[in-house]
C-alpha cells in the first residue's frame, strides 16, 4: 500500500471516529459545563449551610473532577484510541449508578444538588448509550 493510500485510508478512518463521537462530544462537554458551573454556584452560596453541606462541597468536587476526566477519555476515544474508549465506557458507566444512588438515597443532599444530579444523569445516560451502540463498538475492532 503506498503511503498516499494509507494516509487517505487514516483520514477516512478519523471522519468516521469524529462523526460518531460527534454526540458524545457534546453530552459530554454539557456535563462538564453542567458540574463547573455548579461548583461555582456552591462556591458562591458556601456561606449559606443548608444549601451548601460539607457533602455537597465533597460531591461537586468529584462531580467537576470526573467531568474533566470524561471529557478528556472521550477526546481520546474520538481520536480512535481502544483504550480510550474501552475507559470512556467503563467510566461512564461507573458515573452513571454513582448519580443514580446518589438520587435514590435520601439525606446529606438538598434538592437543588439532586436537580444538578438528575441533569448530570441524564447526560451521562446519552453517554452510555452512545459508546455502547454497535457501530460504535465496531470501529474498534481490529
Amino acid at each position: 500500500m503506498s503511503a498516499q493510500t494509507q494516509e487517505s485510508s487514516r483520514f477516512g478512518r478519523n471522519i468516521r471516529f469524529r462523526k460518531e463521537f460527534r454526540g458524545t462530544t457534546r453530552l459530554s462537554g454539557f456535563y462538564l459545563f453542567l458540574s463547573l458551573a455548579t461548583l461555582v454556584g456552591v462556591f458562591f452560596l458556601r456561606d449559606n449551610a443548608t444549601m451548601v453541606t460539607p457533602a455537597v462541597w465533597i460531591r461537586c468536587s468529584i462531580v467537576a473532577a470526573t467531568s474533566i476526566l470524561l471529557v478528556l477519555l472521550t477526546a481520546a476515544a474520538a481520536r480512535g484510541s481502544a483504550g480510550g474508549y474501552m475507559r470512556l465506557r467503563i467510566s461512564s458507566a461507573i458515573l452513571l449508578v454513582a448519580v443514580i444512588v446518589i438520587l435514590v438515597l435520601p439525606g446529606d443532599f438538598p434538592l437543588w444538588i439532586k436537580a444538578e444530579q438528575a441533569g448530570c444523569g441524564l447526560l451521562l445516560a446519552g453517554v452510555v448509550y452512545n459508546v455502547n451502540r454497535a457501530k460504535v463498538r465496531s470501529l474498534f475492532v481490529s
